[in-house]
């Protein structure tokens, strides 16, 4: 008989404080959900990635496989209400915050049924209704919105917390350092996490930022800095919890920095050629975020190996069906050429 998490985590090390955190703190059913939706922000891209290639999806798009546990351990603490905003990099950030991947299948097909009525695209997903103030094209975008996000949750008392994701690359944006420095002041409720995947475009953490690691820039505004193996879901859940405490306790904000890895390239015209195939194999074979947890799953005996597989294949339906809802969605009309771009003053 499979037990709750924390029960069966109990009988297999005789105490819980053994544990890595996440077996702790959740039950079974939030445990195999978490994993759902890390198979679901893969296979999601994946299905992306397959649609663009075959020539249904036009433009571009940034993909974020390999980093499924940074975007779900730091959601994982988050309720509905809590606000996240996201990047150009942000297809994971939306489905570990809610997202049906139907709908952004369907802004990325330019459907009438997307998120933003097939106006955003891949790289401006947007879902209030769960608090995805929305991802952003411009690096560093959504670190001034978080901070303004969390300014009004801290005069309103809505007891609201506000995340805000960001690449290596915007660190070393003018908006990092306004964004911290105010958010330390006025002691917002505001966690800043840095998905730190070694590159920003072609160019590598090493030679852009003067600092060893983006993490230590935090001493700098008076806040928490942590620093997580983002391939790990327990650790970055761990350091999430602590810092949605801290944030609404009123404490101020943290900066978290998940270090991860994209297995594709910066995005799809990237040739990929400031890698050597050793490094990215290395990353994919030794250190995938899904395979670890999985392999924590059966070792605490929280899942067996049949039930890992019936989730990735209702993943792979739900996908499927996605996929199919996009395409036959329809296309928007030129009478509504103007609809949901222009706000009309009463």
């Amino acid at each position: 008989m499979i037990m709750s998490g924390r029960a069966q985590a109990m009988q297999v090390e005789g105490e819980t404080s053994n544990l890595p955190f996440i077996y702790r703190q959740y039950e079974r059913e939030q445990l195999l959900d978490a994993l759902r939706k890390m198979h679901l922000i893969r296979r999601f891209e994946e299905g992306a990635e397959e649609c663009y290639m075959r020539g249904l999806i036009h433009g571009t798009m940034h993909l974020s496989i390999g980093q499924e546990a940074s975007a779900m351990g730091i959601c994982m603490p988050l309720v509905n209400e809590d606000q996240i905003t996201s990047t150009h990099r942000g297809h994971g950030h939306c489905i570990a915050k809610g997202a049906e991947v139907k709908r952004m299948f369907a802004e990325f097909f330019g459907k009438t049924t997307g998120y933003c009525a097939g106006r955003g695209g891949s790289m401006h997903i947007a879902d209030v209704s769960t608090g995805n103030l929305g991802a952003n094209g411009i690096v560093g975008g959504g670190l001034p919105i978080a901070v303004g996000a969390a300014l009004t949750a801290k005069r309103l008392r809505t007891g609201k917390v506000v995340v805000c994701f960001f690449g290596d690359g915007a660190n070393n944006e003018g908006a990092f350092h306004e964004a911290l420095n105010m958010a330390a002041i006025w002691k917002l409720p505001v966690i800043f996490v840095c998905e730190n995947n070694g590159y920003g475009m072609s160019t590598s953490t090493a030679r852009s930022t003067a600092v060893a690691n983006v993490a230590d820039r935090a001493a700098a505004y008076s806040m928490p800095g942590v620093i997580v193996d983002g391939n790990v879901l327990s650790e970055v859940a761990e350091a999430s919890h602590e810092a949605v405490e801290r944030a609404r306790r009123g404490d101020g904000p943290t900066l978290i920095e998940c270090k991860t890895y994209r297995y594709r390239g910066h995005s799809k015209s990237d040739r990929n050629r400031y890698r050597t195939k050793d490094e990215i194999d290395d990353w994919m074979t030794n250190r995938d975020p899904i395979r670890r947890y999985e392999a924590q799953l059966i070792e605490f005996g929280i899942a067996t190996s049949d039930e890992l597989e019936a989730i990735r294949g209702s993943v792979q339906q739900e996908i499927d069906a996605g996929i199919e809802f996009a395409k036959t969605s329809p296309m928007p009309s030129i009478d509504g050429l103007a609809d949901n771009v222009y706000t009309l003053e009463a």
